[in-house]
């Protein structure tokens, strides 16, 4: 596999609106939660709106993806609110440096 960008996958948690979680992949996050959004996602997403990004991993192959989300997708829900709450301490870390 090359380095090319359309070749990265990534692997993300929607916060939905009934505070439920869903997992999944996508080349483009945004484009993917856009989606979400205007009903042309998942089926479990339709009517949950409106969704935050709860985390998201860095660039992986889609076989890595695909392994990570299944993984995900066994986690409990506090482990699942746990991954979260760390991306958010680590925006804190960078912003206030």
């Amino acid at each position: 596999m090359g380095n090319h960008a359309d070749e990265w996958w990534y692997v993300y948690i929607l916060r939905c609106g009934d505070d439920s979680f869903y997992t999944g992949i996508a080349k483009n996050v945004q484009l993917r939660l856009d989606q979400h959004a205007r009903g042309r996602g998942a089926r479990y997403t339709r009517g949950r709106g409106p969704f935050t990004i709860w985390w998201q991993s860095t660039t992986l192959s889609h076989g890595e993806a695909l392994s990570l989300e299944r993984r995900i997708k066994t986690m409990t829900r506090a482990r699942k609110m746990s991954l979260g709450k760390r991306s958010d301490d680590e925006t804190d870390r960078r912003t206030n440096s």
